[in-house]
């Protein structure tokens, strides 16, 4: 280790010696005299030094070198905090921008895991001050210090309640608000010269860096985030933010939603966009801005790309905000209003498709529930032609009972609707119902099709057949297809009994099996007792291996007769009330 007079020595040779006969070895030794005042606790001492006149020179040329140990020391907040803080702020003045922006970069690439909210929020103030002296080649230093910033603040989870949120253990809330402060006298910089004169490529730039910036904190943290209007936490003003920088930049919000191509878009910017639309029309943050040109029916058919994007994910948040933009997005739109025409474009396929996942796939309650709202709200929106066609794909296309039985119940609405005067059509009460209610009056496997499984459309398929025949009278005036209807119903009712009598035999004999085997296991116990013998285990030969307890299967089989007894009672009601019709 050196002495003092020796590195009073080394001092004296660096101020006389030019800049560009110091060696990478004087850059070194005056990074660890500087980390030894430190260790040492003598940060009074290294902040004289770095302000002395005399050492201007040597500050300016080699001082970036000690802005890693002065910002560790700030992180791990030690008794010399404020000495420390005065020496990062008097290099950030003194030394080259460009060096200290390198310098800075460096530290942000290999931030410790547990550090990163400390490091960000000491470092963040010093590196706006560097970019600012930046000038008007500031641009790529801008962008890539928000770069490195957004990477390092990606390794943080986003807080999902505001319970957590609150807390902000992790500091990303913190962390988005001091990225806000940083990039603010840019935005403001490119505002104020927003029409004052042609803009530079520099100018644009900036601009550029600016909106990169603005995408990215969209995408994350903000589309992960739970956002409400009644609550205005750190991450909804980071929302606020974004959405007021956004024009203040002269980026127009119909441009960048409605107008700008998204098939050649990434998905990380199309989760941008679709999390800008959300914002915008859900939480109408930065609405006062948009024009209000734009029809109901327009945004619903840009929204659906958005919509798409969201619904395709299996995030709990993204699905969240799908759903609501997807709600939203519809509320505007008049009733029995949608053209048939627009279930050609591939975004109304796919939302409905990706919306039938969530509701049969989804182990969340709150979205299944919060997803069946919304596909029936989209079915309210279809004029009638629509409904019969989307009522025919889903029927083809859904392969989940539950899904098809609620088609069925909406067709039942429809039909009952176009009774009335006035508001007949073809879809629900000529030819085509006819080809629809094919549909709902099959058994896609024949004599083979698991009841248990297609129960739910089974049931309603007969309810429906049941509320036709109730209603015949008016159905005959007002259509010219029940012969032909009554066809179809009679040989839906006849396969439909084969299968019940198959499925019948089947699980009964289950059942009587089942309790053979219960029988078997109950005196093989009882044996086993009088056994002077312990057995550790025993095993019952041939016995079929279930994840279910013996229990749970006697239920389940005797709820599947129970069943099989209720669907023959419907269809014995059904045959009734045509017997009835028949005699008067």
């Amino acid at each position: 280790m050196a002495t003092e007079d020796q590195v009073k020595d080394i001092i004296h040779r660096w101020q006389n010696t030019p800049e560009d006969e110091l060696k990478p070895e004087d850059y070194q030794r005056f990074k660890n005299l500087g980390s030894a005042c430190l260790t040492r606790g003598d940060a009074a001492q290294l902040l004289e030094f770095l302000q002395d006149d005399k050492n201007q020179g040597i500050v300016r040329c080699m001082g970036c070198v000690l802005m890693a140990p002065l910002l560790n020391e700030v992180v791990q907040k030690e008794k010399s905090l404020d000495r420390c803080q005065a020496a990062i702020t008097h290099l950030t003045r003194t030394c080259r921008p460009d060096e200290l922006l390198h310098s800075l970069l460096e530290l942000l690439e290999d931030i410790d895991p547990g550090a990163i909210c400390e490091t960000i929020l000491a470092l963040v103030p010093h590196l706006q001050t560097v970019l600012l002296r930046l000038g008007d080649r500031k641009a790529a230093g801008v962008g890539s210090a928000l770069t490195a910033l957004q990477k390092q603040l990606s390794r943080l989870p986003v807080p999902y309640s505001r319970q957590q949120e609150e807390a902000d253990e992790h500091g990303l809330c913190r962390c988005c608000s001091a990225l806000a402060v940083l990039a603010k006298p840019f935005v403001e910089e490119v505002k104020g010269r927003n029409g004052e004169h042609v803009a530079t490529a520099e100018d644009e730039e900036l601009r550029t860096e600016l909106l990169k910036f603005c995408m990215r904190s969209l995408r994350e943290p903000l589309l992960e985030a739970e956002l409400t209007r009644d609550r205005r936490s750190s991450l909804w003003l980071f929302a606020t933010e974004i959405l007021v920088t956004l024009p203040a930049i002269q980026e127009s919000l119909p441009e960048l939603l409605f107008f700008s191509p998204l098939k050649k878009s990434s998905s990380q910017s199309k989760e941008s966009r679709a999390c800008l639309a959300y914002l915008l029309f859900v939480q109408l943050i930065g609405i006062h801005s948009f024009p209000a040109v734009f029809s109901p029916l327009f945004v619903l058919q840009c929204n659906m790309d958005y919509i798409n994007q969201l619904l395709s994910s299996k995030k709990e948040s993204h699905l969240l905000k799908g759903l609501a933009l997807y709600a939203k997005s519809l509320e505007s739109v008049q009733d029995n209003s949608l053209p048939v025409s627009l279930l050609e474009l591939k975004s109304f396929y796919s939302v409905p498709q990706n919306l039938r996942q969530v509701l049969t796939d989804c182990p969340m309650q709150h979205l299944r529930e919060s997803g069946l709202q919304v596909f029936q709200l989209f079915i309210n929106k279809l004029d009638a032609e629509a409904k019969h066609k989307f009522f025919r794909c889903m029927l083809k296309t859904s392969n989940h009972a539950g899904v098809e039985s609620y088609i069925v119940k909406n067709i039942r609405s429809q039909v009952e609707f176009a009774m009335k005067p006035g508001t007949a059509n073809k879809g629900f009460l000529g030819a085509e119902f006819l080809s629809l209610m094919g549909l709902v009056l099959s058994l896609p496997k024949g004599a083979q099709t698991d009841l248990l499984h297609s129960m739910d459309r089974i049931m309603e398929s007969l309810n429906l057949l049941r509320y036709l025949l109730i209603r015949d009278t008016e159905l005959r005036s007002a259509t010219d297809v029940w012969e032909e209807l009554s066809g179809i119903k009679e040989e839906y009712l006849k396969m439909l009994r084969v299968c019940i009598g198959r499925s019948r035999r089947h699980y009964s004999s289950e059942l009587k099996a089942l309790r053979g085997d219960q029988k078997l296991r109950a005196k093989e116990a009882r044996e086993a007792a009088r056994s002077t013998r312990v057995l550790k285990s025993m095993a019952v030969k041939h016995e079929e291996v279930s994840d279910m307890s013996p229990e749970v299967q006697h239920q389940v089989l005797q709820s599947a007769l129970v069943t099989f007894d209720l669907m023959e009672s419907l269809i014995v009601r059904i045959e009734e009330i045509t017997e009835e019709k028949r005699k008067n």
